[in-house]
């Protein structure tokens, strides 16, 4: 959570003259004037502070790495400046939280962790990648990086969908190497079927009428998966 905040503000206070001069995110309270950049700066500045703190309570090696998701955390409203990797560096950057909360937990890193840390930047990323259509003409016009920039809207969308095929792949070796049983097949099933929802809803629909309802899927994406492993590690089957 400490670090969540810390990353939600630093992207605001960097991308705040960008934000001011898109429609679609000039209401945010930055640009909008209902916070100041002296609060928000407070507010990053404690949200930093307790996250090191907060690793210095976990297992060793965490001491010493809390630089690499501050850096991250700067470093990704920096991306879409100049390359369209910019949704996997988010992707990647949320990536950090099981591999984090995995190191905490054991103080090493195996196969798992890094397997999810690729599958989370593939999961957001993809999803970062449809939602940077709705910003395609402004990006355009203001030299800014992304995916849709690069390929188009089409090809945008079938890059999203292949990101989220190879993200159901990473979970299924995560499976097989963790020895998990049938509930976790059974859950990871109905997680693969959420995730091809949204294409699925595009492709009949279009994105125009589909909207901003995939990112509720996504958010759904996460709390499900995490329920099936934890259902899958309390009954293993």
């Amino acid at each position: 959570m400490r670090a969540r905040s810390a990353a939600m503000a630093l992207n605001r206070l960097i991308d705040a003259e960008l934000d001011a001069r898109n429609p679609r995110t000039a209401a945010r309270e930055l640009p909008a004037g209902r916070l100041g950049r002296r609060e928000v700066w407070l507010f990053t500045v404690v949200s930093v502070a307790l996250l090191v703190l907060s690793a210095f309570q976990l297992s060793e090696p965490c001491r010493y790495l809390w630089p690499i998701p501050l850096a991250a955390f700067v470093l990704y409203p920096y991306a879409k400046r100049f390359t369209w990797f910019c949704h996997y560096a988010l992707g990647l950057t949320l990536g950090l939280a099981p591999a984090a909360a995995w190191l905490a937990v054991r103080g090493d890193l195996g196969a798992v962790p890094w397997l999810l840390f690729f599958a989370v930047g593939l999961w957001v990323g993809g999803f970062d990648v449809i939602y940077a259509i709705f910003d395609l003409e402004f990006d355009r016009r203001c030299g800014l990086h992304s995916v849709p920039v690069a390929i188009g809207a089409r090809g945008a969308l079938i890059v999203a969908a292949l990101s989220h095929a190879v993200t159901v792949a990473l979970l299924v070796v995560v499976g097989l190497l963790s020895g998990l049983g049938p509930v976790y097949w059974l859950g990871l099933a109905a997680v693969a079927a959420l995730l091809a929802w949204p294409h699925v809803d595009i492709a009949r629909r279009g994105l125009e009428r589909v909207g901003m309802g995939f990112m509720t899927v996504n958010g759904a994406v996460g709390l499900l998966y995490g329920a099936v492993v934890v259902a899958a590690t309390t009954w293993p089957g």
